[in-house]
């Protein structure tokens, strides 16, 4: 079997990894990739978003199977226009994908389907919106309606930072179209916690939990990211926690889909916020999370390829999906600078020597010469495995100290709500 994986970051690198460990396949491309990528699988340069592109590849290189990993090619169409060229794709359709698409939908479907979340108002002006914060207070959270790299939302503890966001996003612009609508929810008192969920429209699958470190710096300190750091399981996720994210929220949500002719088959990502009342959905994605998936999939003891066909073929039900008993944690190494402006071109040194202790998956990589350089602003997910969550941190860790590049910056705390528990 031949397998293309669309995306260039940490994720595809651990799904390209995962894939290659199945006996079905035969062959692994990946579009465009990076230098990690590069070690094992074809790359092609072709952007995630070039969706004519993408599939002009998988037609020429008779592709038998392709594994989408950003959203914006998903909620762009791919999944449509590879399904009517008779290609099997993994990965929701665009009406779908929406979920993740438009913040104000996701909010409207929680609602009507009694999905616990957060309260919220939406609004396309932002004079509306600067006066329901006057009104109502902080902290309070502001959202871009579409799709912002992760960066979208601002959790805001004064009215200033709350206003300040409204004024970057709606006049601004700094997420271009995304935008055009503006969501404020209600703040949120809790732990977050990652669910990841394998679904064929039917049958609803969860996966090991993990929890992710959006911020920037140490102790949840600085601006919000596309995510630092990663670890699984979450002791906060609790058996009973399960019992419920899936009758209260997983289940209701892909039924609620389907009753909106928006069929849902793929991987779906409920963030939660454990609150005193239980858990509530912060977002979906609409796809595997990052850096959540290293974490995630390290841990996958059944054949990835053999989740996915059954997901297509309509039989989730009968797979027995197997997860290893270990804890996984992934620290991500970043230039300097993220998630602001950050230089390139710096040469990654002790990648090798990493990778005796963990596994090093690439994201902002690419290869120079002889030498693999960074080129972006989360550049390597390093992860590990342990009999605890103690063990996996310090391999991580260890790991972490073999790498350097000028300029590198990483949090020393992944994990640590897990530790102080």
């Amino acid at each position: 079997m031949k397998v293309l994986v669309i995306g260039g970051g940490g994720r595809e690198h651990a799904l390209v990894w995962k894939l290659k460990q199945s006996p079905k396949v035969t062959e692994v491309y990946c579009a465009p990739g990076n230098a990690g990528i590069a070690q094992m699988a074809t790359c092609v340069n072709v952007g995630a978003e070039d969706i004519d592109g993408l599939l002009k590849v998988a037609l020429e290189k008779g592709i038998d199977l392709t594994v989408v990993g950003p959203e914006a090619p998903l909620i762009a169409g791919l999944g449509e226009k590879f399904r009517e060229a008779g290609l099997k794709v993994f990965g929701p359709r665009r009406r779908a994908a929406e979920i993740e698409g438009s913040k104000a939908l996701a909010k409207e479907i929680m609602i009507k389907y009694n999905i616990p979340t957060a309260k919220y108002a939406k609004f396309t002006e932002a004079g509306a919106a600067i006066d329901y914060i006057k009104t109502n207070g902080a902290p309070i959270v502001v959202k871009a309606d579409g799709l912002a790299a992760g960066k979208g939302v601002i959790v805001a503890m004064d009215e200033e930072t709350a206003i300040n966001a409204v004024k970057d996003i709606m006049e601004s612009k700094v997420f271009g179209e995304s935008g055009n609508i503006v969501v404020i929810e209600e703040y949120l008192e809790g732990e977050e916690v990652s669910i990841l969920a394998f679904t064929d429209g039917e049958t609803v699958v969860p996966m090991v939990p993990s929890q992710d470190h959006k911020r920037v710096f140490d102790g949840d300190e600085g601006p919000n990211t596309g995510g630092m750091g990663a670890y699984s399981p979450a002791p906060v996720y609790t058996p009973e926690l399960h019992e419920t994210a899936l009758r209260d929220i997983l289940i209701p949500t892909i039924k609620g889909m389907a009753a909106e002719g928006r069929h849902y088959e793929g991987v779906i990502y409920a963030g939660l916020m454990v609150t005193k009342d239980g858990p509530k959905v912060l977002e979906y994605n609409a796809r595997f999370g990052d850096p959540e998936t290293q974490a995630v999939l390290v841990r996958l003891g059944t054949d990835l390829v053999e989740i996915i066909e059954a997901i297509l073929d309509k039989r989730l039900a009968e797979v027995d999906i197997k997860w290893s008993n270990q804890a996984a944690v992934c620290v991500v190494m970043a230039s300097s600078g993220y998630p602001g402006d950050f230089a390139k071109g710096k040469v990654i040194k002790g990648l090798e020597e990493a990778n005796k202790v963990g596994i090093v998956f690439h994201a902002g990589t690419k290869g120079q010469g002889d030498e693999i350089v960074t080129s972006g602003g989360r550049v390597l997910g390093v992860t590990a495995l342990g009999d605890s969550i103690k063990d996996a941190i310090d391999n991580a860790y260890r790991a972490v100290g073999k790498i350097s590049f000028e300029g590198m910056q990483y949090r020393k705390d992944i994990g640590y709500r897990s530790l102080n528990r």
